[in-house]
């Protein structure tokens, strides 16, 4: 390492000289500096230098202030802003090489940097267009078990009654019930799904009203309000306010009439809807209306400007103490202990702006974690796109030294040399925006429909946008661009004219930047290869059904989904590719309807609360799903009380009664109700995703109820056909009605949406920044090989062996790539067992991952730097020391 003068002496300078002559006056000094520290030695020549700074502080060169001189920081005129450009852009076009790998390398991050904090963006801002958005909140119940506290946002109905009457705190609410329904005008048929809401939704909620009165639209009873995609499907081009329209199902329709047009919902909303009507027409609210122990909606509530969340939630415990009595008393006796807010049930608030991301309460939306780790992402590329520029830039002032050292020879100042050097690095940041600012445009088609990420390229019109995007462009420009140019004014002249550029060894800086870029790709690409292994881990650990051969088909509201199933039957009696069909009232996971639906009943049974999803099946059930009964027998046309009072149960449920032998035994829901036999007996099985364990399940058959999915199990031989078979076939048994069919492991399969867009963009963003990795290895070793280039020569000469000079340049790489995975490994195991630990069923983190991880980086490393090392070692030593 050279000697360096005083700073405190280069200090002193500064403050006494004017900027135009101090660059002249210190170069000289440290020129003689340099020579007195080879002749005397390092302390002798600080000593003289401070002599010499004394001798430099007289009055004849000092700084003066005169009032004719121009302004050192005045204007650059136009014509200097000409040249600077011209000879930047003759500078860029005399090293297109790196110009190409730096526009490239910026584009490719700026694109993906769009794409990504547009996902973010959309997420970040779900449910933000209400106004008054930060006075509505979704209302939940707390309830601190004894093994762990839970939350849930399913509500009894006369809860919002009571909350509005006894708490003026609460200036408007409105209860939230999803169905569908069969839209009927004039004889044309569509099916859409339909809220249940009271009047206040809309003082609530501000979606805006294109027709009709907001104040009036769900006055009455028989109101109606549509979307404009509904009513553009039932009425086309006709003005839909006052038409009559019947809702409903088969057989039980009823007349409404069209009050009011609402806008789509927008897609980053958590409420959607095609229609509203008041929640008094749900099915079923007579019986319930006054039930504190029916929970099947949501509430949302809007609090007075004066109220707030905390005190209205402490002035809250009281009303649940009086309404939820007997949840109390059964917590008190099974053990269960206050909060540490002193509640054993509470009802509390969850912000509008949080509910999308609350998947306790609104089982809805992505993790916020995921939006945090593509947030992340996006600011890993960038910052690896900004050490390549930065690496680069150091790599091509090594051939510049020469023209620098001329420069400032002729008398030019740093910071005019800052100026052009930092102006040729803003042209290329300025190629590289604009390159990836088109991409993205041109590609967010392929994007969204990759990864489905409804992304919308008009946000970037708006200012907040706009800002955050300029921001992001000048941040790289002035980091990136700047540091590199700021660096080559440093250097000193005498020593750039003799080609004598020295740089720190083992060179911290770089060794840093490549750290860095190679633990971000190294943690990236470890997080897919897990996140990957744990999407196939849910997809194919066993659910307790064969989901194989099996068809699922909604049935919608315009028949019965009895009558359907029976038709079916008679139609598919003989023949072989059918092995069963079955209907239920839950479908087996996500299919093209997209809705789900979960009844849990709950009561108490030898003074233990049991809680179990109710769920309606229909005969053949188990045969169709290949579920092995433990004991007893499946339902059977045979026993006409099945249809009753006969149920099959799971064991979990089995356990929840104290019961070793269920078959047999009888339990009741209702101390008033019918005794319910248990005529079956079941192993657990997964009736909803794997990112919950397996629920106590009550299986039960209803003449009263609809059956709501079909379930045709078919030969392996025959799946295509067979789809055909039942397209075709549902046009005879339900004339007019869509044929929805899907497989059931495909609707399994879309129950992890969003783990595979996780696991999806994670490969990808992996992949961008390996390849941004190896551009800045590239730029690094070439930096390096050129500064040893005389080294190797004389390595040569000495008699170095061609394999013996590639080992030695890529040593040093493979060290760092080595350090950059010491950090990566358990930074990955940390958060992917964080992200894990949301799953009962997860797998467990495999070392050979990071092994493997490891290999690849460094194979990488070695293949990217083969290429200057190699070139190195092969070129003729008579060229490298032809200058000495």
């Amino acid at each position: 390492m050279p000697p360096t003068p005083p700073r405190l002496a280069d200090r002193l300078l500064r403050l006494f000289f004017a900027s135009d002559r101090l660059e002249e006056v210190q170069g000289d000094l440290h020129e003689e500096f340099a020579y007195q520290a080879r002749r005397l030695g390092q302390r002798w020549a600080r000593w003289r230098y401070w002599w010499d700074v004394v001798s430099f502080l007289k009055p004849t060169f000092l700084r003066k202030r005169q009032a004719n001189t121009y302004s050192t920081s005045s204007q650059i005129s136009t014509l200097m802003l000409r040249n600077y450009i011209k000879i930047a852009l003759r500078s860029l076009w005399r090293s297109k090489g790196y110009a190409a790998i730096n526009v490239f390398g910026l584009s490719v991050a700026f694109c993906v940097c769009t794409f990504l904090f547009q996902m973010v963006y959309r997420q970040l801002t779900f449910d933000s267009f209400h106004e008054d958005g930060d006075r509505i909140f979704q209302v939940y119940r707390f309830i601190n078990n004894p093994d762990k506290a839970s939350r849930t946002g399913g509500m009894p109905l006369p809860l919002t009654p009571a909350l509005k009457n006894e708490y003026p705190e609460v200036e408007a609410a409105t209860r939230f019930l999803e169905s569908s329904s069969l839209f009927d005008y004039k004889g044309k048929f569509v099916e859409k799904n339909v809220k249940y809401v009271d009047a206040d939704f809309l003082k609530v909620f501000s979606f805006p009203m294109l027709k009709g009165n907001r104040s009036l639209a769900l006055r009455d009873l028989s109101s109606l309000v549509i979307n404009e995609s509904t009513a553009k499907a039932v009425f086309g081009t006709e003005d839909p306010i006052g038409k009559t329209l019947r809702l409903g199902s088969v057989g039980n329709q009823k007349e409404y009439i069209v009050t009011g047009v609402l806008a789509d919902s927008p897609d980053n909303s958590s409420l959607q809807y095609h229609s509203l009507v008041r929640i008094e027409n749900a099915p079923g609210y007579q019986n319930s209306k006054n039930q504190w122990d029916a929970y099947n909606h949501t509430v949302y509530v809007k609090l007075a400007p004066n109220a707030t969340q905390a005190a209205l939630e402490n002035r809250l415990k009281p009303f649940a103490q009086k309404y939820f009595s007997d949840d109390l008393e059964k917590l008190k006796k099974q053990g269960g202990k206050p909060d540490e807010r002193g509640d054993l049930v509470a009802i509390r608030f969850q912000k509008l702006a949080n509910v999308h991301f609350d998947r306790e309460i609104a089982n809805s939306g992505a993790p916020i974690a995921l939006v945090y780790a593509l947030l992340g992402m996006a600011v890993f590329i960038l910052l690896i796109a900004s050490i390549n520029f930065i690496n680069l830039s150091i790599a091509r002032s090594f051939t510049r030294a020469r023209e620098v050292g001329v420069r400032k020879s002729l008398g030019a100042l740093k910071k005019q040399l800052f100026t052009q050097i930092w102006g040729e690095s803003a042209l290329l940041c300025l190629a590289g925006f604009v390159i990836g600012t088109l991409l993205a445009f041109l590609l967010v088609p392929a994007f969204n429909a990759y990864f489905n990420a409804k992304i919308i390229m008009d946000y970037l019109l708006q200012p907040g946008a706009i800002a955050g995007i300029l921001g992001m462009f000048l941040l790289v420009t002035l980091v990136a661009g700047g540091y590199p140019s700021w660096q080559m004014t440093k250097v000193n002249t005498v020593e750039v004219l003799k080609g004598k550029i020295t740089v720190k060894r083992p060179g911290f800086l770089r060794n840093s930047l490549i750290v860095t870029q190679f633990t971000i790709s190294c943690l990236l690409t470890c997080c897919t290869i897990f996140a990957i292994q744990q999407v196939d881990y849910l997809r194919t650990r066993p659910l307790g059904f064969e989901k194989e051969q099996v068809i699922s088909i909604p049935v919608g509201n315009k028949y019965s989904g009895r009558q359907l199933v029976q038709r079916l039957r008679n139609k598919l009696r003989n023949d072989p590719s059918v092995l069963a069909i079955s209907g239920s009232g839950v479908n087996l996971g996500r299919g093209k309807d997209g809705s789900t639906s979960r009844g849990i009943l709950s009561f108490t049974h030898k003074e233990k609360e049991i809680a179990s999803d109710w769920l309606l099946v229909d005969y053949d059930y188990l045969k169709t799903l290949n579920i092995k009964l433990l004991a007893g027998r499946d339902f059977s046309p045979a026993f006409p009380s099945d249809s009753l009072d006969r149920v099959v149960i799971t064991e979990t449920m089995a356990k929840q009664l104290g019961e070793k032998n269920p078959v047999g035994t009888f339990f009741q829901t209702d101390t008033a109700g019918a005794k319910i036999q248990i005529i079956g007996l079941i192993p657990d099985y997964h009736l909803y995703s794997l990112q919950q364990k397996p629920k106590a399940i009550t299986m039960h058959i209803s003449s009263r109820e609809e059956i709501s999915y079909i379930f045709v199990r078919v030969t392996p031989q025959s799946l295509n056909s067979s789809m055909e078979k039942l397209k075709h076939l549902w046009t005879e048994i339900a004339p007019g009605a869509e044929f929805t069919g899907t497989f059931v492991d495909e609707n399994i399969d879309a129950l992890y949406r969003n783990e595979e867009s996780m696991a999806m963009i994670f490969s990808f963003a992996s992949g961008i920044a390996i390849l941004l990795s190896c551009l800045g290895l590239f730029a690094v070793a070439l930096m390096a090989i050129e500064q040893r280039t005389k080294e190797i020569g004389v390595r040569k000469v000495l008699g170095a062996s061609i394999p013996g000079i590639i080992l030695l340049l890529s040593r040093d790489f493979v060290k760092l790539v080595v350090a950059a995975l010491v950090i990566a490994v358990p930074l990955t195991w940390f958060l992917m067992n964080q992200w894990l630990a949301e799953y009962p069923y997860r797998i467990e983190l495999s070392l050979w991952v990071f092994g493997l991880v490891g290999a690849g980086a460094i194979v990488v490393a070695l293949a990217t730097i083969s290429f200057h090392s190699i070139k190195a070692a092969l070129m003729n030593p008579v060229k490298s020391l032809r200058s000495e």
